[in-house]
């Protein structure tokens, strides 16, 4: 899998690089100070995945992320927390704050991996075969798999592609989010963020922020925060 740096601050780049440098199976494509000449080199290169500052002068990394090929991941790397809500509405795949730990940077890494095995083997023609009461048969990797919504955990979004996570396994199909989303049962099923929509049974907990579903961290989108507290949370709190 192949990479490239984006980022206006040269001790930034020069860190990811060492990371980089010290992961299997990632090379790295260029370095970039900014979204401009990245935008020339994305135009002639075909690119795996992107490291890509948020604060930049002109064209920031939010903007940058609207107009990167679809066929190329998107890894958020910045000093600032706040934009991470907002990182998820442009579909990156994950959001590093720097300094970088390197055990961190694996893991993002360890995903981009997957994300690309997975879309490399996909069949064009997968989706949604059949819906009956409390189940879907879903096309993926050749195969057709019966999965219960009571085990779906959370589905997300990425690209044209949909990731249906169950407690054992991920199962991947072509398919964007809305069009998954019209099928599910909106009584226990909801949509929290552009790229996320979970199963409100299988919640743990919550913050204003952010929802933990076993060990998964969901981010919770500005425009749909109060609809999934009025709906789902705000009324089942316990009171006197």
């Amino acid at each position: 899998m192949n990479c490239i740096i984006v980022d206006d601050e040269p001790l930034a780049r020069k860190a990811i690089e060492k990371l980089v440098g010290q992961t299997d199976n990632l090379d790295i494509a260029g370095s970039f100070n900014g979204a401009e000449a990245t935008k020339d080199f994305l135009a002639t290169n075909t690119v795996d995945l992107v490291f890509l500052d948020i604060q930049m002068p002109g064209v920031n990394g939010i903007e940058f992320a609207r107009t990167i090929p679809k066929n190329t991941l998107v890894v958020f790397t910045t000093a600032y927390h706040e934009f991470a809500s907002e990182s998820y509405e442009v579909d990156a795949i994950d959001y590093l704050i720097k300094p970088v730990k390197p055990e961190r940077f694996q893991k993002a890494v360890d995903k981009a991996q997957t994300y690309c095995k997975l879309f490399h083997t996909e069949q064009a023609n997968s989706n949604i075969e059949n819906i009956t009461t409390d189940y879907i048969f879903v096309r993926s990797e050749r195969r057709i798999f019966k999965v219960y919504f009571s085990d779906i955990l959370y589905i997300e979004g990425l690209k044209d592609y949909v990731i249906i996570y169950l407690a054992t396994q991920k199962v991947i199909t072509l398919m964007n989010i809305k069009t998954i989303h019209e099928l599910l049962p909106k009584s226990f099923f909801v949509r929290v963020s552009k790229s996320y929509i979970i199963n409100v049974n299988n919640i743990d907990s919550v913050d204003n922020n952010t929802v933990y579903i076993r060990e998964n961290e969901i981010p919770i989108g500005n425009i749909y925060r109060d609809h999934f507290f009025n709906e789902f949370v705000t009324r089942k709190i316990l009171s006197k």
